[in-house]
């Protein structure tokens, strides 16, 4: 019953076209993300959920009262938009059993073990993918059908004790700014956890400080016949700067704690160009000396040109909460412990990007982040195996039980 519950209403959340949008003049980002959200805590209340609520920023929280004696307030948070930077709309879900090899996804796509080779361990099982055009949304729509599912069969199984249960899901994650408006002492929770993570068994509490530059451009335009020694292309100045940056500290060089400066963006003319990076590294130190590098390069740009050529914008966007979370690792440990109940090891890892919780974390609620079972994040080869959210579903449960022991 709980697996075609989850199943459903994934499937169901997954074909709602939820995506954020950078750059965005509103709160949140995208009209869809509010209309997901007012969906969302209609089906809480129908559930039975008490303290429903969608506020005007499209925050849903909801509260499973305690049934037993426990001073402990527990959160499980998932992110309601998808990301801006593959389609999003009108997603197909399509279930696969897997029986190894290539699995024709459509429109030209196939997911190949000879490319992801973490498919060969959900050989014999059920996955859900998408039909090659589009996302899958597993990213987070999977956490908020794990979480909602969780909280049904709490209801429905009352013999498992627990204390009070607060759940949120949040819009704008993917463009940085999930965390931005939530208010931590509303929620009420001690700790909480986001269901925001990867393949099974992941547990994650640390992530990467990260930090977004934007570079503006200035060239000087003049006819090209006429063009030496008076000519600045700014196209040109762009990628001078890009040349200017370690190429073995890009993404596609990098794995673990190590760090990137990672070009999302470059348009321009002769005139005028924009260039923009996102900056990461999980050590505060070398992140600082980072910044300090693009802030250098620019500096020297100027210089070189005699003029100000290049205007540099650095946003610091969320930091490593591992320092918010070591403090109170107990909460980590009864993710294992929780993980260990459902029979699945715990993968313990950092995280290679940021989720709510880092934001949460700074907020004044630790936040450590936990699988939701998905593979292949924000592009056409996503797939998720359905043995993996039912998994989630009962360390969520499991977690929520065993919380009720918990004193920080």
């Amino acid at each position: 019953m709980t697996r075609q519950k989850v199943i459903d209403r994934f499937i169901a959340y997954a074909k709602i076209h939820t995506a954020s949008a950078h750059d965005a003049q509103q709160f949140p980002s995208t009209d869809r993300q509010r209309e997901f959200a007012a969906r969302l805590a209609a089906e809480l209340r129908q559930l039975g959920l008490e303290e429903v609520n969608c506020n005007a920023d499209a925050y849903v929280t909801a509260t499973l009262p305690a049934n037993c004696d426990s001073p402990t307030v527990v959160g499980f948070i998932a992110h309601i938009d998808t990301s801006p930077d593959f389609n999003g709309h009108n997603v197909n879900p399509k279930t696969v059993h897997y029986v190894g090899g290539d699995i024709e996804l459509g429109n030209g796509r196939r997911l190949s073990p000879t490319q992801f080779p973490e498919l060969t361990a959900y050989c014999g099982q059920d996955i859900i993918t998408t039909d090659g055009a589009t996302l899958l949304g597993a990213d987070d729509k999977a956490g908020i059908a794990e979480i909602i599912t969780a909280m049904e069969y709490l209801l429905a199984n009352p013999h498992i004790k627990h204390g009070k249960i607060r759940i949120a899901f949040t819009p704008d994650e993917e463009v940085g700014n999930g965390a931005s408006r939530f208010d931590v002492a509303t929620f009420g929770a001690h700790f909480a956890y986001t269901i925001d993570g990867g393949g099974i068994g992941e547990l994650e509490f640390e992530n990467f400080n990260a930090a977004t530059a934007k570079i503006t451009l200035h060239g000087r335009s003049v006819h090209p016949g006429y063009a030496k020694n008076i000519m600045v292309n700014a196209i040109l100045l762009a990628t001078e700067i890009n040349a200017m940056l370690p190429p073995e500290q890009r993404p596609e060089h990098t794995e673990g704690y190590e760090g990137f400066f990672h070009c999302v963006a470059l348009n321009g003319t002769v005139e005028h160009a924009e260039l923009t990076y996102i900056i990461r590294d999980h050590n505060r130190n070398a992140f600082e000396k980072r910044k300090e590098l693009i802030t250098n390069i620019c500096s020297f740009i100027n210089k070189k040109y005699d003029y100000p050529a290049a205007d540099l914008v650095i946003d610091d966007v969320y930091y490593n909460m591992r320092e918010k979370i070591e403090p109170v690792y107990q909460i980590v440990e009864l993710a294992e412990k929780a993980m260990r109940q459902a029979g699945i090891e715990p993968v313990i890892k950092p995280i290679r990007g940021g989720t709510d919780g880092a934001g949460l974390s700074y907020k004044g609620l630790p936040c450590p982040n936990l699988f939701t079972g998905g593979h292949n994040f924000h592009g056409p080869f996503e797939f998720i195996p359905i043995q993996s959210m039912c998994m989630a579903v009962d360390v969520i449960v499991k977690i929520a039980e065993n919380a009720k022991d918990i004193r920080l």
